[in-house]
């Protein structure tokens, strides 16, 4: 059964948490009040989650049974999206906007854009 309701915010699963958005969204849920749960396809990045206040779930983001597993088993009242392939390191962003890697099932959205001399 999921756990109560903050009395200050809300249950929300952030999918993305490790990620350059979603380690600054996680502080700024935490610091609000919220009961966060962050996804993270990396083992390596839990302790990361644990430090800024939130609970760690390591499970594939495109991995739907487990993932639907992870969600209910927290009992999100909101989930927010935030999963990218943006590099950490926000320095890198720059040459990084327009190229992410192909989505599994729909492809890329600009191709010429991210091809070398594209």
């Amino acid at each position: 059964m999921p756990a109560a309701k903050s009395a200050t915010g809300g249950r929300i699963f952030l999918a993305g948490a490790t990620g350059v958005i979603g380690v600054r969204l996680v502080r700024l849920l935490v610091a609000s009040g919220h009961t966060v749960a962050g996804l993270t396809s990396a083992v390596a990045k839990a302790d990361t989650l644990s430090a800024l206040g939130a609970a760690p779930v390591v499970a594939g983001a495109l991995e739907a049974p487990g993932l639907a597993t992870a969600v209910a088993a927290f009992g999100p009242d909101t989930v927010i999206h935030q999963l990218t392939d943006l590099p950490d390191e926000p320095s890198l962003l720059g040459g990084h906007m327009g190229c992410q890697r192909p989505h599994p099932t729909r492809g890329h959205p600009e191709p010429d854009r991210c091809r070398p001399g594209g």
